[in-house]
């Protein structure tokens, strides 16, 4: 069972996301900080990391390289609801050793869960 790790400072977002990804056969909790979630993440191992940007204290794109270098393996989804930040989000992504998914919050179920199965199959 694919594992996914949701963080999101929005505990309504994080908590329905994780919904969303059980239902669909996922092992998957929520956190709601990137501190947190990186505690969470070294115990969990997730193979998905689906991570809010824009969060109080450190930003999930922090979170990313922290993840990136501690758990190699574990593939990314960033998610963000400020349009503005696209472009910054665009450009730290480019600049990892991999690829991180990029979407727009809010987004539908089905593109989420798209978006999640094609990232985890290109790993």
């Amino acid at each position: 069972m694919q594992r996914v790790l949701v963080v999101d400072d929005d505990h309504l977002v994080a908590d329905t996301l994780t919904l969303i990804f059980k239902k669909s056969g996922f092992d998957a909790k929520a956190t709601y900080s990137a501190d947190q979630a990186l505690q969470c993440a070294r115990e969990f191992v997730p193979h998905l990391l689906l991570c809010d940007v824009t969060m109080p204290g450190r930003d999930g794109l922090s979170l990313v390289l922290d993840i990136t270098r501690e758990l190699p393996s574990c593939r990314i989804i960033v998610l963000t609801g400020l349009y503005s930040n696209l472009k910054n989000v665009r450009e730290q992504s480019n600049k990892l050793s991999r690829p991180v998914g990029i979407l727009t919050k809010p987004c539908q179920p089905s593109e989420l869960l798209r978006h999640a199965n094609a990232i985890l199959a290109s790993a």
